[in-house]
Order: structure tokens, then C-alpha cells, then sequence
């Protein structure tokens, strides 16, 4: 089955709103066999809508339209859908009757125009909307299937998982489908990694592997074609086993929402250590993307952000001397900051960020120079250079993720 995805609405155009539908439909559709041929984008406009309607129903046999299904005159989907299959608007009982109760619950005063959202297309199935108010509908119409969702998303995911997915399934099942894998690397790019692996990628047949190269880390993607979970799990892992073989020095960890400082975290708790930090041109985001994980007070103590010569002396109570001889980027420095803060903090294992953002050079060093101290309690404590690329936010960035790949490596040294 072919399918293809029209995200309707302006603001998408313009670059007011990121069309993040698209990439979650894309993968459900996957998951139950239905390839997905095209993405759209087509404005607040009848007209030009109807001319990729047509195109479409030539070459998808399934088309599923984002948007467009709200109370304003500028939602016109459904009037464009039902009048280019020739098919009118009607009335769905169980939206309009949710529709009254969350306007008497609400106590605000329903305009007229909100019956619009209750409408749907006669002759197809109404599918609901668990978190919204506008029905979606599902109707075949002379081999093409037109599946109507709502734009906003948190509307349209459970709208589609709750109601849509099961419709599909049962009304095209699909003698394969794809099982996917993600793999997520740190510390390799995306062309070393592609060059390691390529005699895997020029063979593959099935299953496939897709990489994707994401901001300091890369991903491959494992898909494999599959009758049943047995056969595709097999698939996977022998797959994996051949990936690890030859890339696994850089792996951290799997899925799509996985993530270094989640895993880093996990692997903290699961280890019961406690970690702080001690950051100068991060200014803090180190201890800022690790509060970003719930359940991380278990094992972070809290930090440093020293971003002057005189506070690091102040806050650490590191010697004046050594800074004025070593400087403050320095692999001295970094040392002095992990270790001070580990000692003050009372933790296992402490980090420190030192060095230049940019985009002016400091102390005679250029912008990306970064040194990353690394303290853990009974072992000596480190520091490694890095030289950042880019801008300064990629650089402050680029130096988070590797001293959360530092921690995450040390702790599991310990297992």
C-alpha cells in the first residue's frame, strides 16, 4: 500500500510551525507495512489543495491530510476533501455531543462556528479525537483512501494510535511490515561511520541500515520486511551484532527518544554515584541538561559555575598562582576545577568545562579550544583537550556531550 502524507496550512509555509506530523505519521505508517511515498505542504488554500488531491489520488493509494479541520473559515480540508470525492458534510452525534459538554463544563459560550469541527464526511468513518474537539473522518472513495487528522499534534497523535492506527490495521492488513531498530553513537561522525560499515551498507538486502547524523552524535536506523516478530528480532540482531563488531567502542545506548544525558544518568542511578560539575564556558548547561532528566536529584549534588579567574579561586578555593602561571584554559586548570569540585561537593565523580567559546580568541588560544576535566574518588583524575568547530553554541554544546560521555564511560568501567 502507498501512501503519501498533505500537511495543509500557511503558517507551515511560512515557517511559523515545524511540520513534526509528518515525521511521526511516517513512522506509524511504517510500523504497519504502508509505505510512505510523498510529503506535502500546501497552504489555506481550496484550489490548490483540489490540483494535489488529484495528483495524489494518481499515485497513493492511501492519503492522509493534516490540518485544515478547525472552527475557522480558513479550515477549508474538509470541504475541499468532501467536494472533490463528491461526497457531502455531515453531522458526527458523538462530537457534537462532546463538543456541548466541553463547553458546559468550560462555562465559556460556544460560538456557531464550532460545529464545524463536529463535521464529517457521509460515508466514511468518523474517527475521534481524545484530546481535541474536531472529528477526523476515514472514507475510500473509488480505490483511494482519505484519512482527515487534525494540525495540532498533540491532537493528532493519540487521535491516530487510539483510533486511526487500528482502522488501517483492520481494514488493510498488510502481509509485511517493518520492524525498525535505532542504534545511537557518540564519538564517531556520520562519515567515518557510513566508511566502517560500508561493506554492510553495499550488500544489504534485508534488513537495511539508514544513518542519520544529528547534532554531535549519529544514529543508524535498522529496518527489517517481516511476516512475524520472531523472524524480525532475529533479522535485527544478527544485524546488530554485525554493527557492534566493527562500531560498538561508540555506542551509548537505543530508540529514537533515547538520549547521552539520559542514558548517563541511568547508568549513575544504576551504579548508585553521585555526580557535580564545575563549568566555565558552558556557563552552566552542563547542570542544566542534566536537570532536564526527572529522578536526576538522586544522583546529582548540584555544582559550579565559575566563569571568571576569581571565582574559580573564590567558588574552589583554587590557587591564584596556578592560574596566573597555568591560565585559565589550561589541561591545570580543568584538573584543579573537577577535583575541588568533587572534594566540596562530596561526590563520586565531578566534572569541569574550561576553556573558549568564542568568538574572539582568550589567552592566545582559539575559539573551540576546550579542556574537560574528569574527577572520580580513589582514581587520578584527568583532563582531555578538544578542539570544537563551529559557532559558539555548537562549541558549548559540543563540550556538554563529551563530558557526559567521559562520566558515562567511567561509571561503567565499574560494572
Amino acid at each position: 500500500m502507498k501512501a503519501e502524507i498533505i500537511a495543509v496550512g500557511t503558517e507551515l509555509l511560512l515557517g511559523q510551525v515545524v511540520n513534526t506530523n509528518a515525521t511521526f505519521l511516517s513512522k506509524e505508517l511504517a510500523d504497519l507495512g504502508i509505505e510512505v511515498y510523498y510529503h506535502t505542504v500546501v497552504g489555506d488554500n481550496p484550489q490548490r489543495l483540489e490540483q494535489l488531491l488529484g495528483e495524489a489520488e494518481d499515485r497513493s493509494d492511501l492519503i492522509v491530510l493534516c490540518g485544515g479541520l478547525g472552527p475557522t473559515d480558513d479550515d477549508l480540508t474538509k470541504d475541499t476533501v468532501a467536494e472533490h470525492i463528491q461526497h457531502a458534510l455531515v453531522q458526527d452525534e458523538l462530537a457534537l455531543t462532546r463538543l456541548h459538554e466541553f463547553f458546559e463544563f468550560s462555562k465559556n459560550k460556544m460560538t456557531e462556528n464550532n460545529l464545524r469541527q463536529t463535521l464529517m464526511i457521509e460515508g466514511g468513518i468518523a474517527v475521534q479525537n481524545p484530546t481535541g474537539l474536531a472529528v477526523g473522518t476515514l472514507i475510500t472513495e473509488n480505490e483511494t483512501t482519505y484519512l482527515l487528522l487534525p494540525g495540532p499534534p498533540n491532537e493528532l497523535k493519540p487521535m491516530f494510535q487510539q483510533h486511526a492506527r487500528p482502522l488501517l490495521e483492520e481494514l488493510f492488513p498488510q502481509a509485511d511490515q517493518l520492524m525498525s531498530r535505532v542504534l545511537r553513537f557518540y564519538g564517531i561522525g556520520e562519515s567515518q561511520l557510513v566508511t566502517e560499515l560500508k561493506e554492510l551498507i553495499d550488500t544489504q538486502t534485508n534488513p537495511t541500515i539508514a544513518p542519520y547524523a544529528k547534532p554531535n552524535e549519529v544514529t543508524l536506523r535498522l529496518t527489517a520486511k517481516i511476516s512475524d516478530e520472531t523472524e524480525g528480532k532475529k533479522l535485527l540482531d544478527n544485524l546488530e551484532a554485525k554493527v557492534m563488531n566493527k562500531v560498538g567502542e561508540y555506542f551509548y545506548g537505543y530508540g529514537d527518544e533515547n538520549s547521552l544525558v539520559k542514558v548517563t544518568v541511568e547508568a549513575l542511578k544504576k551504579a548508585g554515584k553521585t555526580v557535580t560539575a564545575a563549568e566555565s564556558l558552558t556557563a552552566g548547561l552542563f547542570q542544566s541538561t542534566l536537570g532536564d532528566i526527572s529522578g536526576v536529584s538522586k544522583v546529582f549534588k548540584g555544582g559550579f559555575v565559575t566563569y571568571s579567574a576569581e571565582t574559580k579561586a573564590r567558588f574552589l578555593d583554587i590557587d591564584p598562582l596556578l592560574l596566573e602561571k597555568e591560565g585559565t584554559v589550561s589541561e591545570a586548570c580543568a584538573i584543579a576545577m573537577a577535583e575541588q569540585a568533587r572534594k566540596l561537593a562530596d561526590a563520586d565523580f565531578a566534572v569541569s568545562f574550561t576553556g573558549v567559546a568564542g568568538p574572539d580568541e582568550l589567552e592566545r588560544q582559539p575559539a573551540g579550544t576546550v579542556w574537560i576535566g574528569l574527577a572520580e574518588k580513589g582514581q587520578p583524575t584527568i583532563a582531555v583537550l578538544q578542539h570544537f568547530n563551529r559557532d559558539r553554541s555548537y562549541i558549548r554544546q559540543s563540550a556538554v556531550m563529551k563530558g557526559l560521555d567521559l562520566i558515562r564511560r567511567a561509571v561503567d568501567k565499574k560494572k
